[in-house]
């Protein structure tokens, strides 16, 4: 009797289940066209077309979209009327498809004659009124005689004075006069601006609530003085400089009341003292592999405001212990003196060729074989240095006390202790704060030793980089990156391995491995096989090896296209070759590349392949190139 009652129940739910799912609500649509404008009108035609708003719903009645379409005229005219068109002629029309559950609309625009600017003052009164703070707004907007009315723009200048006279300490400043006058009819339009700046407010006295270092060194980190015309910027400038300081967990920098009887603006800044820290990261590149850096700070040794830092670096081809202690003087924002311990074990090329002779009857002669030795240098040095930084260059003069050791295939180890003075001239931005920065501008180094400072061959080395990206557009950019390095030394093979030039890899000429690019060095060997076929008998061995180059030449050269979700694509050209004479033959190849950019990390993807390859018997394949590069 049961399963009887449940086979009729299933016979009866089932179609009550259809004829529910049929009586629910049906999705409505609801089609915008719009004819007769550019994309920038159409879309603010659509912003504010109330259709467009409501076209998603589940479910309209007529009588709602046959409402909503009533407002379609003035909505159009509103949207337009931003633009100076105040005289559209606007044709809307309604299809009902599909039993009035979908509406079709259909806009048709003429917006008709713009309303041009006639007239345009903007006059500025009051102390400000030679300032170039205003004449630059006033100079440098769209409002002109004879342009098609914009309210974006107008709004765009009265806001840009105002924001100008907040910045720059007009605290006081009021517009007397903002109108937009507007005559349809005769397409005309005038624009009246009256500025009244006020006084200027200067830095009044600065109070500092912290335990961190002393009171005369915090204050040196401050961009202004007291006394100075007030400017917000400078302001901003400050909390970056105390952020960046590391001497601080959090910074608040907070104007105070302003003073208008001395035209005044004090200044009060609290903060709270930073303990030292731990930073790990982690990367993966092709030249280098896997990679990890543990670092240790402590910001604050002393009171005077002394820094030390310690990191860790190790992947498949470095390894180093890095330690500096930081000595700020004079701007300690921009001028320090540091002391630097490095111990770096760093394979600099592979790839050694070898070739055996031997007597016929023992074997034949099968060319050369590709084995696995490295060039390997292992420095330990000590450098102190000093930084200093004017205007858009730094400038670090540096004396390096090195013991270097270099391990080949050839000469199997040679070791060096030398003295090696150098500097580094750099760009750095406006308003440089001492801040790492990933790429520069503008890059040189220049260094040597003579034999009275310990060198087996007197050299002298410079290396000079440049990276700069052009924005082609909102999406487009082009990459250009160059580096060139010459030297001057009188015994080649005498010089370490550190000091001298390799190409190819991730950042230099890619679709060639890491320091693939260099001059090969080839000696013969003799000896007396030990044992195994042939055993005593006499051979001859040629073996070749990437020394590395007198000089250095590479080149790149990008087109970048930014896609959405933080995604690019990418196609370039590289070139470049270590050499022993500026005229040698240089390695091309081109490629295409895939961008990942997250907010801690960076992942390039790029596939190259050889052109040209100078020194090789044979064009590499193609090659692919990762790098993984997190910012912790």
């Amino acid at each position: 009797m049961k399963r009887v009652r449940a086979a009729l129940l299933a016979r009866i739910a089932l179609p009550l289940a259809g004829l529910l799912a049929m009586a629910g609500p049906a999705t409505a649509l609801i089609h915008v066209e719009v004819n007769g404008v550019d994309s920038t009108l159409r879309r603010n035609v659509l912003a504010l077309l109330s259709l467009e708003r409501y076209k998603d719903r589940d479910r309209i009645e007529p009588d709602a979209v046959a409402r909503l379409f009533r407002r379609v005229d003035g909505e159009v005219r509103d949207a337009l009327r931003p633009f100076g068109y105040y005289q559209p002629v606007v044709q809307a029309t309604l299809a009902a498809e599909d039993k009035q559950r979908n509406w079709r609309v259909q806009i048709d625009i003429r917006p008709g004659e713009p309303v041009l600017l006639e007239a345009v003052s903007i006059v500025i009164r009051g102390a400000g009124a030679g300032d170039p703070v205003f004449e630059r707004v006033a100079a440098g907007h769209t409002l002109v005689k004879g342009a098609r009315l914009e309210h974006a723009a107008y709004e765009k200048v009265k806001t840009d004075l105002q924001s100008a006279a907040a910045t720059f300490g007009y605290l006081d400043a009021r517009l007397l006069r903002n109108e937009l006058q507007v005559d349809p009819a005769a397409h005309r339009a005038s624009v009246v601006l009256e500025l009244d700046t006020g006084e200027r407010y200067s830095f009044g006295a600065t109070s500092i609530t912290q335990g961190a270092i002393r009171d005369a060194r915090i204050r040196r980190y401050l961009r202004y003085q007291q006394g100075e015309p007030y400017d917000a910027g400078k302001l901003l400038r400050t909390q970056f400089a105390l952020d960046d300081s590391q001497f601080f967990s959090s910074v608040d920098l907070v104007p105070g009341q302003r003073d208008p009887a001395t035209h005044t603006v004090p200044i009060q800044i609290t903060a709270k003292t930073a303990r030292n820290s731990y930073a790990f990261g982690a990367g993966y590149a092709t030249d280098t592999g896997a990679r990890g850096t543990i670092s240790w700070l402590d910001p604050r040794v002393n009171d005077r405001g002394h820094r030390m830092r310690v990191s860790l670096q190790v992947s498949k081809t470095t390894q180093n212990i890095n330690a500096r202690y930081d000595v700020p003087f004079g701007d300690p924002v921009l001028e320090k003196m540091s002391l630097q311990f490095i111990d770096q074990t760093q394979q600099i090329s592979s790839n050694v060729y070898t070739r055996t002779l031997l007597p016929a009857p023992v074997a034949p002669d099968s060319g050369f074989t590709v084995s696995g030795a490295d060039i390997n240098t292992r420095e330990v040095a000590i450098t102190p240095s000093i930084s200093l930084s004017t205007g858009h260059w730094q400038r670090v003069f540096t004396a390096k006390f090195a013991h270097d050791v270099t391990s080949d295939a050839i000469d199997n180890s040679k070791v060096d202790n030398l003295v090696v003075p150098g500097i580094v001239i750099a760009a750095i931005p406006e308003g440089y704060l001492g801040e790492d920065l990933f790429s520069r501008s503008l890059y040189a180094q220049l260094d040597g030793s003579l034999s009275a400072l310990g060198a087996k061959a007197n050299f002298l080395r410079l290396d000079v980089r440049s990276e700069q990206v052009l924005n082609l557009g909102n999406v487009w950019h082009l990459l250009l990156r160059g580096e060139v390095g010459v030297s001057a030394v009188h015994n080649f093979d005498e010089l370490p391995a550190a000091y001298r030039f390799f190409a190819g890899g991730d950042r230099s000429v890619r679709g060639f491995g890491y320091n693939d690019l260099s001059p090969l060095r080839t000696v013969e060997q003799s000896g007396i096989i030990a044992s195994g076929p042939g055993q005593g008998t006499p051979y001859d061995r040629l073996v070749s090896q990437r020394i590395g180059g007198r000089h250095l030449l590479t080149g790149t050269v990008e087109f970048e296209r930014d896609l959405p979700r933080n995604l690019g694509v990418a196609a370039f050209t590289d070139f470049g070759n270590a050499l022993d004479r500026l005229d040698d033959k240089l390695a091309i190849s081109v490629g295409v590349g895939f961008r990942w950019r997250l907010p801690v990390v960076t992942v390039g993807i790029d596939v190259a392949k050889a052109l040209h390859a100078p020194g090789f018997d044979t064009l590499p394949g193609a090659r692919i190139h990762l790098n993984i590069s997190p910012r912790l």
